[in-house]
């Protein structure tokens, strides 16, 4: 991905962040609790979504499902669960020495939990290409 792409898509998921928070305050009341899904900081978010982007292509309708499936985890999952559980199932092949600790038995469990997830979210916002291979 270029960096002209990169700084567009940064830009468009900015764009579209700042109304959804403002509207989402002023639902719960100004400056009361968020709920859950939004305790993802926009860095976090635009990584995933840029990631997803590499697997599944850079089209511009891969924003939108790819938000979409970052929304839908963030639901679920408190940020700092997202980030153990994310990097569990992303190492999970590292091969040799340093693979080690993302083959024990808690890593295996967790990284299981984030790709069922994932595979969720990405039937119910229409990423096709990689649930169809995180659910084999």
């Amino acid at each position: 991905m270029t960096s002209r792409c990169r700084a567009l898509l940064a830009f468009a998921s900015f764009a579209l962040a700042s109304p959804l928070a403002l509207a989402a305050g002023a639902s719960a009341g100004g400056n009361a609790a968020q709920g859950k899904g939004n305790d993802y900081p926009t860095q976090g978010r635009v990584e995933y979504v840029l990631s997803c982007m590499d697997d599944n292509g850079h089209d511009f309708v891969n924003v939108y499902k790819c938000s979409c499936v970052i929304d839908r985890i963030s639901a679920v999952l408190p940020y700092d669960d997202f980030v153990e559980q994310s990097t569990f199932a992303k190492y999970a092949t590292l091969g040799g020495e340093g693979g080690a600790e993302f083959r024990v038995d808690r890593a295996k469990a967790q990284a299981k939990k984030f790709l069922a997830l994932q595979a969720d979210a990405y039937r119910a916002c229409g990423v096709s290409k990689q649930a169809a291979s995180v659910a084999k």
